[in-house]
């Protein structure tokens, strides 16, 4: 059995002038499903590593990720292959452009937390959306001060 090991973020960032969240979501060009950015571990990189660096490449963004928040998820793309996907939870410190990677996103945009469910097309995913809303719902939507 072949071993892979993905790392990546669930990303929110307050609505303007609301109390709700909205969530990046994107869409592969490989195979046209919506998500969340991840990717493939490099050498001696950090699951946090990969996350950030992920993040960056297919999104453009630099977030911040929260302390508690780490939730795995293991499926089989294909037979003999095991994947492992680690994901943290990621926000924006500040207002940062979006620039999508070309080469492996189709569309990225920002998603109202409650569409963000019926949006993404994996069960897993879907799960973790309601695991990272009832983490935040524990908390305050506002990232803590610097």
């Amino acid at each position: 059995m072949k071993h892979e090991k993905s790392c990546g973020a669930i990303i929110y960032n307050p609505k303007p002038d609301s109390d709700g969240l909205n969530l990046l979501l994107l869409r592969h060009r490989a195979k046209g499903h919506w998500s969340f950015p991840k990717g493939h571990v490099e050498g001696t990189e950090t699951e946090i590593e990969t996350a950030l660096r992920e993040v960056k490449e297919e999104t453009g963004l630099d977030i911040l990720l929260r302390d508690g928040f780490r939730e795995c998820v293991e499926y089989y793309p294909k037979p003999g292959v095991k994947k492992q996907v680690v994901y943290f939870l990621g926000y924006l410190d500040h207002q940062q452009e979006l620039h999508r990677q070309e080469e492996e996103v189709s569309e990225l945009g920002w998603v109202p937390l409650e569409k963000a469910q019926d949006i993404v097309t994996f069960k897993n995913d879907k799960n973790l959306i309601a695991k990272a809303t009832k983490y935040l719902d524990t908390y305050t939507a506002v990232p803590p001060e610097k």
